[in-house]
């Protein structure tokens, strides 16, 4: 980890529903690497990156079963993980869609 606090650097909406102050970088990396990705602007994106590092951004987006389409070939692309192994792809093809979609 390079900073600390960078947490308070990211935008408030990131965590329009928690309190930023019991949010502990390393405890609940995922967390933020997860609204970063869903919902951060290119600052944000920006912040995370010098502070937690592209790979192990990677190895937490891995986890993440509920990111769009958009986000996670952006991730696939930046860390260059195929998409087939990130757990949103995964989760996607074993859910068939209705007929009409």
């Amino acid at each position: 980890m390079k900073g600390k606090n960078y947490i308070t650097k990211l935008s408030p909406h990131l965590f329009w529903d928690v309190d930023i102050n019991s949010v502990d970088e390393e405890l609940h990396k995922q967390f933020i690497v997860s609204r970063v990705i869903k919902y951060g602007l290119l600052s944000d994106w920006n912040i995370i990156r010098e502070n937690i590092g592209v790979d192990e951004i990677g190895k937490l987006a891995i986890k993440i079963k509920d990111l769009d389409e958009k986000s996670c070939s952006f991730i696939s692309l930046v860390t260059k993980i195929p998409i087939e192994e990130f757990a949103c792809y995964i989760t996607k093809q074993s859910q068939p869609k209705h007929w009409n979609d």
